[in-house]
């Protein structure tokens, strides 16, 4: 089993047996099978899965049309989401999720690009130089992650917390070949 870099192992999924007994007979479960082993699509009616994954574009899921609802947020970070899970819970009448962080994430060491990103506002969004720094200053440590597994794997935790209810499963999306792992404990 690969690891992220200190972090959590990552589980692959080729195979449905790779598919952990506690997701295997969820959405959870056909979202494994849809996306990684090509399972035939079915008629969805109304959406069973909510995904929580990061905005970054490279990402694009194997998924019959109705199975789910998406949010995406930088990160996988839905601290300031919540309201936006409650209501697909509440009025989606969804009770399974699953936050899925990926490898190359842009939010995984921003502390280290600062001036990337002080650069970047100040040439691409027309902003001073005092203002992108104090907008990076003021926001980098609640956005920036150490690990994105590590990170996907805390958020299904808290959420957890928050939603007793709710079937939560973290899994992390590999850029480099398309394919979702399961996030699991060392």
């Amino acid at each position: 089993m690969p690891h992220t870099p200190e972090g959590p192992k990552l589980i692959r999924v080729t195979r449905d047996q790779d598919i952990l007994p506690a997701w295997r007979d969820t959405p959870i479960g056909d979202l494994l099978r849809y996306h990684n082993l090509h399972a035939p699509r079915r008629d969805y009616q109304r959406a069973e899965l909510l995904i929580g994954m990061c905005m970054d574009n490279r990402k694009t899921l194997r998924v019959p049309d109705n199975f789910a609802f998406i949010l995406r947020a930088g990160g996988a970070n839905f601290r300031r989401m919540e309201f936006k899970v409650s209501l697909v819970v509440a009025l989606g009448g969804v009770n399974a999720m699953c936050i899925m962080g990926h490898s190359d994430c842009q939010m995984v060491g921003l502390r280290g690009r600062r001036e990337k990103f002080i650069e970047g506002l100040v040439r691409n969004g027309g902003w001073s130089v005092e203002t992108a720094t104090r907008e990076f200053d003021d926001h980098v440590a609640e956005f920036d992650i150490d690990n994105g597994a590590a990170f996907v794997r805390r958020e299904a935790t808290r959420l957890r917390l928050k939603y007793p209810g709710l079937t939560i499963a973290p899994l992390f999306y590999t850029v480099e070949d398309a394919l979702l792992h399961q996030v699991v404990d060392d």
